[in-house]
């Protein structure tokens, strides 16, 4: 039974960590905000957000995403289109028309669109890479089309839930009308009102959204280049667990806080390189510790000093450090929409000669980690033999960033709480615990772009820890 907490309490460790980072999975607001522009339609169980999309629907909206939708339907009943796939019904055959019209879209036959076949992530990124006015073989390849969007800011929500739903083609949606066209000119959402395929008006509470993340993203723009900053941070958690341990019956609390001070600094030159500084303080119960940990990143090499000890290791393990630099050079005044699908509202005020944004994440951020958290148990169940499930919600979540008059950020801070219930049993005994994590946390920015600079130590006396003498030569490997 140890085993059985031990698990039980990493998890709710590891709920702790992911709340710094992770993002969303159930886009009910995205969804009533596209509905009011005509671009999303629901039936009679509202928009089905928990089914998989079918390439009929993906089709429909993609249409709409060309601001073609009135020119589709007039040109099919005027008898100009006609749709050449038997398994399209009526609602469906003037958009599957006009895209096979214009060379869009393909069917699964000469006579079949595959119509009720559900729409992969896949597929629905390369509609909207097409949307954006990317070409097929020019720009992108069917291959490699998710790893380009991504470069562009299109991330596949689904990605972190293994199914596409209609509730992900919500957020790909969303993050594509925010997203710049490939010219450059201006996003797709302004160029569809430009048109007069979406209304101004109604479109009004995403474009406020979208400008004022536009604005705020070009404050830290600067930082791929180099970012010198200084982070204070406390986090606190609250633990309850009942349950039975061997028969036994259990009831027990546990309170712990921890500090968190010191910089960080990053800078992309030809390589990514980074130092860090901190000093953790912990506190449980009547015990306090305070460890202080110094990281350094430099040439592919990880050197980390904590204490007495001092090691190295390489840090690919298998990840391509030239694609993670280019990705963050191409990043570089690039506007990202991304994240615009686990925002609830923007707000920009003027105090001081600075604007302050207040930036308000919705309940898809705590959506998002429901879906990583079920992979990670899905794994730890499987093999301890578990059953175990997990909820959890985003009570709060303010994050402000404070921009200068020169355009520049200066800081940023973020007030959140997570919750999380958890069940366990392995069949013989249970548990049931419950955690909230409080986490304030504010960083100042110190200095942006190619003016950060980083001075490295000796590092002659750090010990191999992947590869020396007597240690392992992987990290996936005994030896």
């Amino acid at each position: 039974m140890k085993r059985f907490l031990t698990i039980l309490l990493a998890t709710l460790a590891l709920t702790g960590l992911l709340c710094v980072s992770a993002s969303a999975s159930s886009f009910d607001g995205p969804a009533q905000e596209l509905a009011a522009i005509g671009m999303l339609k629901g039936g009679a169980n509202g928009f089905d957000l928990d089914k998989a999309p079918t390439r009929a629907q993906a089709a429909i909206m993609l249409v709409r995403l060309f601001g073609a939708e009135e020119e589709a339907k007039a040109a099919y009943a005027a008898g100009e289109l006609k749709c050449p796939f038997a398994d399209v019904n009526e609602t469906a055959a003037p958009y599957v028309a006009w895209l096979k019209d214009k060379g869009l879209a393909n069917g699964t036959s000469a006579d079949s669109f595959g119509a009720a076949n559900p729409c992969t992530g896949k597929a629905y990124t390369i509609f909207l890479l097409r949307a954006l006015g990317y070409k097929d073989n020019a720009d992108f390849t069917s291959a490699n089309a998710q790893e380009f969007a991504a470069a562009i800011g299109l991330l596949d929500t689904s990605a972190f839930t293994g199914t596409f739903l209609r509730d992900d083609l919500v957020a790909l949606t969303y993050q594509a009308l925010g997203a710049d066209l490939k010219d450059g000119g201006t996003y797709l959402l302004a160029s569809l009102i430009e048109s007069g395929a979406v209304d101004a008006a109604a479109a009004k509470p995403i474009t406020d959204k979208i400008e004022a993340y536009r604005a705020l993203q070009a404050s830290g723009a600067a930082a791929a280049q180099g970012l010198d900053t200084s982070v204070d941070a406390k986090m606190g958690m609250n633990i309850s667990i009942k349950g039975t341990d061997g028969g036994t019956s259990m009831d027990m609390t546990q309170k712990a806080d921890a500090a968190v001070k010191g910089t960080i600094k990053m800078v992309l030159d030809k390589d990514l390189q980074m130092a860090m500084d901190m000093t953790v303080t912990a506190s449980g119960g009547e015990t306090t510790e305070t460890q202080k940990t110094e990281y350094w990143l430099k040439d592919g090499v990880a050197y980390v000093r904590s204490g007495e000890e001092a090691y190295q290791m390489p840090v690919d393990m298998g990840m391509d450090m030239d694609a993670l630099t280019a990705l963050m050079e191409q990043s570089t005044g690039q506007n990202y929409a991304s994240m615009l699908p686990f925002i609830d509202s923007i707000t920009a005020k003027t105090t001081g000669g600075n604007t302050v944004y207040t930036l308000k994440l919705n309940n898809a951020f705590a959506g998002m980690l429901n879906g990583l958290l079920g992979q990670v148990l899905g794994a730890l169940t499987t093999e301890a033999g578990l059953d175990m499930n997990m909820a959890l919600s985003l009570d709060n979540s303010a994050i402000t960033y404070t921009v200068g008059q020169d355009g520049a950020l200066k800081n940023a801070a973020a007030d959140m709480t997570l919750k999380a219930d958890l069940t366990a049993s392995d069949g013989k005994d249970s548990l049931k615990a419950s955690a909230a994590v409080d986490v304030d946390m504010t960083m100042d920015v110190k200095a942006m772009g190619k003016s950060v600079k980083i001075s490295f130590p000796d590092f002659s006396g750090f010990e191999d820890l992947i590869g020396g003498t007597d240690g392992p030569t992987s990290v996936f490997t005994a030896a």
